[in-house]
């Protein structure tokens, strides 16, 4: 049995589960999105330190926090679609063993020419780590379950940038920044060998119980629509929309990933134990925030309202709180700023939670989730490109972090008026213009 248009309870109460095996598969992926993120901050983490050693400006560190996401939005519509055609097993595998290894290059670094060039590979081979995500949890869960789901790996990120926070200044204390990389390198090579000898798609993993796979199909998409060409799927206004509601997502998020560490400790001047306790309160707000939209866009599924509202609700409210990121420039203590970073990147997860649902909601066929993960995931990552370059630019000659944070602050308000007036009812692709075709013919008759 599939769910109806609006998911109804009645469709949903029909199939209960049995199991929940799909919620180990959850768990692993999660702990794969987060050695991700630890070692894609580690950079932010150990940029104070490699600066002093190095010698690096403003501006050189702002041109090497971009780096990663050069290649990273430049890999991610080949990262998509190599995961739609070989599947999530062998390319988060082969993806999370590449960006082991771009990792502990850095440590070997002793120059901005090289940091930069195996930045660059990182985001190369991070690049196909979502879209994998986004169709692992397509693959195991129903659709009622469908946004926890992504809100849970999705909070693998927040979880390891706020972990990052700790363990790599621990690290750095403990063995200097160096080795520090070689080490978060190393773990992120054993998460992939394991990832690729225990994952599997429903109907083939032996752990699984066939009542809890009968229960996943029953209530997946009715997706039944012939797969969208790449340009096809650029054309599409929900995809449009997707695209650039989650730039301007981004663009708040990852200021908390590339220049926070510097913020706080340079605004407040703080020492780096008390940077590791304090940096971690905006991670957990985010933690917290991501699974709040989760569990708010699914329950309105499943009380029945349409999947356009159980979207819209958490990605236009947590849009429009996202903005509360401009309130910490004028905070003149740590305390209020921080107060309001942590209520911005709060709201910021919780919009993300319904963002990594959409690309199963509007794919029209299974064939294209990973693709527009990766389309959705590239334009966002512009931001990884601006943002920090951006703020660079400006600390140089301001030495000042006032009209940063104004300026994301701003766009997390535009963020919240193209999800909710750009971004169209939230269906498969080619059902809306296949039904007015169909009310056009009866009409004629």
């Amino acid at each position: 049995m599939s769910l109806n248009s609006n998911g109804s309870p009645a469709a949903i109460q029909a199939s209960k589960a049995k199991g929940k095996f799909r919620f180990v598969i959850l768990t692993v992926l999660s702990v794969g999105i987060a050695i991700n993120y630890i070692d894609r901050a580690a950079m932010s983490v150990a940029m104070p330190f490699m600066s002093q050693e190095l010698h690096f400006s403003p501006t050189d560190s702002g041109l090497l926090l971009s780096a990663f996401f050069w290649s990273y939005v430049l890999f991610q519509l080949p990262g998509g679609w190599l995961v739609d055609k070989l599947g999530p097993r062998i390319t988060f595998a082969v993806s999370s063993l590449g960006w082991s290894l771009a990792t502990a290059a850095c440590g070997l670094a002793s120059s901005i020419a090289a940091l930069v060039g195996f930045r660059f590979v990182l985001g190369a081979v991070e690049a196909p780590s979502y879209p994998a995500s986004s169709s692992t949890v397509t693959r195991w869960f129903p659709r009622q379950e469908r946004s926890f789901a992504a809100a849970t790996f999705n909070n693998g990120s927040k979880i390891g940038g706020t972990l990052a926070i700790p363990i790599i200044s621990f690290l750095i204390a403990l063995v200097g920044w160096r080795m520090t990389f070689v080490i978060s390198g190393v773990v992120a090579v054993v998460w992939a060998l394991a990832w690729y000898l225990w994952y599997r798609d429903p109907r083939d993993h032996k752990s699984v119980s066939l009542e809890e796979v009968e229960f996943i199909e029953a209530n997946q998409d009715p997706q039944t629509g012939e797969p969208m060409s790449v340009r096809q799927l650029l054309g599409q206004r929900a995809v449009q929309a997707m695209m650039a509601g989650f730039f301007c997502i981004n663009f708040v998020s990852y200021f908390f990933f590339t220049w926070f560490p510097t913020y706080l400790v340079e605004t407040f001047h703080l020492s780096l134990m008390k940077f590791g306790l304090l940096g971690m309160l905006p991670g957990l707000a985010a933690i917290v925030g991501g699974w709040c939209g989760g569990l708010l866009s699914d329950s309105l599924v499943r009380r029945g309202y349409s999947l356009s509202v159980a979207r819209k609700i958490p990605l236009v409210g947590g849009m429009l709180g996202s903005a509360t990121i401009g309130l910490a420039a004028f905070s003149p203590t740590v305390g209020l700023a921080l107060a309001a970073l942590c209520f911005a990147n709060f709201a910021a997860t919780f919009a993300s939670a319904a963002l990594w649902a959409l690309p199963s909601d509007v794919a029209p066929n299974r064939a294209n989730v990973a693709t527009i993960g990766g389309i959705q995931n590239m334009a966002a990552n512009l931001a990884g490109i601006i943002s920090p370059i951006l703020i660079g630019v400006i600390m140089q000659y301001t030495h000042s972090f006032v009209i940063p944070l104004e300026i994301a602050g701003v766009i997390g308000v535009v963020g919240a008026l193209i999800y909710a007036f750009w971004l169209p009812r939230v269906q498969p692709m080619g059902t809306e213009s296949a039904a007015a075709l169909e009310g056009n013919l009866r009409r004629e008759v």
